[in-house]
């Protein structure tokens, strides 16, 4: 049985099951090369020429254009005309049962309950009395499902969300509030602070820079976000109201401090301080009562604030007696993955547990390497792993292409841009290159053998898909500047020699000639663009920057484009140091 699911909305994408494997997932916008591209069409054509039994269409709705010509989805239409006797399922109205599905299937867990914090899924009518007859129109926000095998994900509470200005209404299994939800108040202080809605990783960058300011209002009362403070507006972006609060006025433009970080105010450290600490707090509130609800202990997170690596290890500390699940790819994209194997679970009764082991998980394809010959001005050479550490420890930074593509938003290893991490100006110069914003953190990748003895681990003996901003031990604070935010953690992963021999022996290498069993890692692209997809991309986003080395291990070569590479920001004050 071969089933593709997408999701065609922002993070679109296209997840591809023979009979119950994955086979690949794809986000469309490493295909298409536009950031959160929602039509999945060259997704779709990476799975027709294995065939296709099925699709799942999902998204946030039930709603798709129809083809006057086919009478059909235009999704369903071009799977059709490559496979004629395709079956056509269409989940777009349960956004946040592919959420649950995805976390529960990828977790390995036997049974556990789903818990989902997203902005806006989707569209439902809420009997607002008993009979049912009057309804207000909600969007889903906040769920909990009872999850077990072969499909059994059952609604234990949904919340919802809604512009009418009602009083919140509750019925068994249901709220619906009027009042600005967990994920919309970070999309809220994200738009103030002159980022997208869904740049929501910037604020969460920002947040460690500020402090507990008493003239910041709360932002939630009673769990209900305070409309004093937070416009609602769904399924869109909420906004901030600054009218009543002084202490909340912004000066300037806030394009002006996200590359200067003297211009920035206390006013917008502190508010994104203030929307990071309350709303982990509110999410661990629902893990409660999840958990008092179902009696599980085994807990796995999805929806947006799923990627949310702070407030995921927060919620790591809090409860230490829980097994949690923070699923990788738990933005809208991931839903794909769940609908698929919901889908294919139902239909099969099957009950295999086939656990997500790997995020190496991107479309099968054969590279062009004989591109790397048309480039003028390259230089091809012969490397070892020994090579490419070398060149770290130099302080060069070398791009790392390799076998299928990671799953989600970060890089591991396959598509990756590595540095030096014991570099003081690490952070500022290699932000400086991507393009990105002064306040924002570096991740690292580690020997998984290390892990213990560097970080705070909080019982956890890996962390392979990244998933949580770490505190350093105390005796290792300053010997890896270069990935060591504002307050301390580090967004790290930890690599075994399983998982991804060529990363953890370049790792390996670097270690020997440093003594740090760490390299610093961030995504191969730049800044605004998608990561790197194909090795077209990769070799175009190298002669468009100024990272001079790509490494390619399945040939064993190393490209390197000459360019005037380093500006005087090594000899300049760090502007991270800038408070």
């Amino acid at each position: 049985m071969n089933i593709i699911a997408v999701n065609p909305g922002h993070n679109g994408s296209a997840a591809f099951l023979v009979d119950g494997e994955l086979k690949f997932y794809i986000e469309e916008e490493r295909l298409s090369r536009s950031k959160y591209d929602g039509n999945p069409f060259r997704g779709i054509l990476e799975a027709v020429r294995y065939g296709v039994d099925v699709i799942v269409l999902g998204g946030t709705s039930g709603e798709l254009p129809t083809l006057p010509w086919t009478g059909e989805d235009p999704y369903t239409a071009l799977v059709r005309k490559f496979c004629p006797n395709v079956q056509t399922i269409n989940l777009g109205d349960q956004h946040h049962l592919g959420h649950a599905a995805e976390a529960f299937y990828n977790s390995g867990f036997e049974d556990a309950v789903a818990v989902i914090v997203d902005g806006a899924g989707s569209r439902h009518d809420i009997p607002l009395d008993e009979k049912g007859k009057n309804t207000n129109t909600g969007f889903e926000t906040e769920s909990i499902y009872d999850c077990s095998y072969p499909a059994n994900i059952e609604q234990v509470f949904k919340g919802y969300g809604g512009n009418n200005d009602t009083q919140r209404i509750s019925g068994v299994g249901l709220e619906m509030d009027s009042a600005v939800t967990i994920t919309k108040a970070f999309e809220a202080v994200s738009h103030y602070l002159g980022f997208g809605f869904i740049e929501a990783g910037k604020t969460m960058g920002l947040a460690p820079y500020g402090k507990d300011d008493e003239s910041i209002p709360k932002l939630f009362i009673n769990g209900r976000g305070d409309k004093n403070v937070l416009i609602p507006n769904f399924p869109a972006g909420a906004y901030i109201d600054h009218t009543r609060y002084e202490s909340l006025a912004l000066t300037g433009d806030p394009a002006e401090w996200h590359n200067d970080p003297s211009k920035v105010t206390d006013a917008a450290k502190n508010l994104a301080w203030r929307v990071q600490q309350e709303t982990q707090e509110l999410v661990g509130d629902l893990i409660d009562r999840a958990v008092s609800a179902t009696g599980k202990t085994n807990v796995v997170v999805a929806g947006g604030y799923g990627l949310n690596c702070v407030a995921n290890y927060y919620l790591q500390e809090r409860f230490p007696d829980l097994n949690i699940w923070f699923d990788p790819i738990a933005h809208d994209g991931g839903t794909s993955i769940g609908l698929a194997k919901y889908v294919y679970h139902t239909e099969k009764k099957d009950e295999t547990i086939r656990p997500l082991t790997s995020l190496y998980i991107g479309a099968e394809r054969e590279e062009r390497y004989e591109l790397l010959e048309t480039v003028d001005g390259a230089e091809i050479s012969e490397v070892s792993s020994a090579d490419i550490a070398k060149l770290i420890a130099d302080r060069n930074i070398v791009a790392l292409f390799q076998g299928r593509s990671e799953a989600g938003p970060r890089a591991l290893g396959n598509r990756s841009i590595m540095y030096d991490p014991t570099d003081p100006k690490g952070k500022d110069f290699v932000n400086q290159v991507k393009g990105r914003e002064w306040f924002r953190p570096f991740a690292g990748s580690m020997l998984v053998e290390k892990f213990e003895e560097w970080f705070v681990t909080h019982g956890l003996k890996e962390t392979p898909f990244m998933m949580h901003a770490m505190d350093f031990k105390l005796e290792k604070h300053g010997e890896a500047p270069a990935i060591t935010h504002v307050d301390g953690t580090c967004r790290i992963q930890t690599v075994s020699e399983e998982q991804n021999p060529v990363y953890y022996d370049i790792i390996k290498e670097f270690e020997s000639i440093t003594g740090v069993p760490i390299v610093f890692n961030t995504s191969f692209n730049l800044a605004g663009e998608p990561l790197v997809e194909s090795l077209e991309d990769a070799v175009s986003t190298i002669m468009n920057s100024d990272i001079e080395y790509l490494y390619l291990p399945e040939r064993g070569v190393l490209f390197k484009y000459n360019q005037n590479l380093r500006t005087n920001v090594n000899e300049s004050e760090s502007v991270s140091e800038v408070e």
